[in-house]
């Protein structure tokens, strides 16, 4: 059973990165050797911890930090107005003497997306005395892993001794100490994911989901598996699995799609909904960013989500 027992200050806070993405839509992937002319390109401001945070403050409605870096050659300014506009409180951030993260998206006409990151100033994210502060007062913690695995560790443990919620989303796939998975409350990962995880921890998947799932809650309570336009399964100790459809949708842009889903379930949680709950609204709203171009701009708000929830329709794109 998920625990919350705070009651005051941000409702979320989110521990992660912040990129600028550089999109480059084009025809076609490149074989190995090949140039390919892009048909379009944008700069977006993103990064799976600013965009995961803007999705709860605005799909999700909800008071919402940030604790992340960026650098100190200017993209800063880009990432702080994205992330004030969403209402999203930036006092936790720090600025640091290198470049801003980079993401690299390639968008085929499919909306099918390849992402290469640079890493950048996110290898500096800490949890500051200030940053210990916000954990302490929040419901539900979020963290990625575009940020160092021992920063997401001390994050949890925070959050374990404060008794409020940490949700990993274990994306990028990466290996996990078992020391941050004892800390883990809920954990969000893909079918490909989770395979990986199973593959480190046990020496191997099995084949089923069912079997899958319930290998890894050997390692956390509660896990949330993502199986893409499936939709997803929600695992919880003591329950039966509950599968939760994605809703149709003809998708434009993938990017963003599930750091909208993770900041939704991140705020519905805060609110007091049940797993599988805080999962159908997530998946509204990752539906809904599927319609639109880039990452944190193709966000929905909380208004939207509300609506497809209610009708079981995404709205056409804007």
């Amino acid at each position: 059973m998920l625990h919350n027992t705070q009651s005051e200050g941000f409702q979320v806070v989110v521990v992660g990165s912040a990129n600028v993405d550089l999109e480059v839509q084009v025809p076609k992937w490149p074989d190995p050797g090949e140039s390919v002319i892009a048909t379009a390109s944008e700069r977006f401001p993103g990064g799976k911890g600013a965009n995961q945070a803007v999705a709860a403050a605005k799909a999700g409605g909800v008071p919402t930090a940030l604790i992340s870096a960026w650098g100190s050659d200017g993209d800063g300014a880009l990432l702080a107005a994205f992330l004030e506009e969403a209402g999203v409180d930036i006092g936790a951030v720090r600025t640091v003497d290198c470049a801003t993260g980079l993401a690299i998206v390639m968008v085929d006409p499919e909306g099918a997306n390849v992402v290469t990151v640079v890493t950048g100033a996110n290898s500096q994210v800490e949890v500051t005395e200030a940053g210990l502060g916000l954990i302490a007062a929040s419901r539900v913690v979020l963290a990625q892993l575009e940020v160092p695995v021992a920063t997401v560790a001390q994050a949890a443990a925070a959050t374990k001794q404060s008794g409020g919620i940490f949700v990993l989303n274990a994306a990028p796939t990466s290996i996990l100490p078992p020391g941050l998975l004892k800390d883990v409350d809920v954990l969000v990962v893909s079918q490909h994911g989770a395979r990986e995880l199973a593959t480190q921890h046990f020496g191997m998947y099995p084949s089923d989901d069912g079997s899958l799932l319930r290998a890894l809650q050997r390692l956390v309570p509660s896990v949330v598996m993502t199986k893409g336009g499936e939709g997803s399964v929600v695992a919880q100790a003591g329950q039966d699995a509950e599968v939760v459809r994605a809703m149709p949708v003809e998708p434009v842009d993938h990017t963003g799609a599930g750091d909208t889903f993770n900041g939704v379930l991140a705020a519905r949680l805060s609110e007091g909904a049940t797993l599988a709950e805080a999962t159908r609204a997530a998946t509204a709203a990752a539906s809904i960013s599927l319609n639109r171009p880039g990452a944190g701009p193709s966000i929905p708000t909380a208004r939207e989500v509300a609506l497809a929830l209610a009708t079981g329709k995404v709205p056409p794109p804007a």
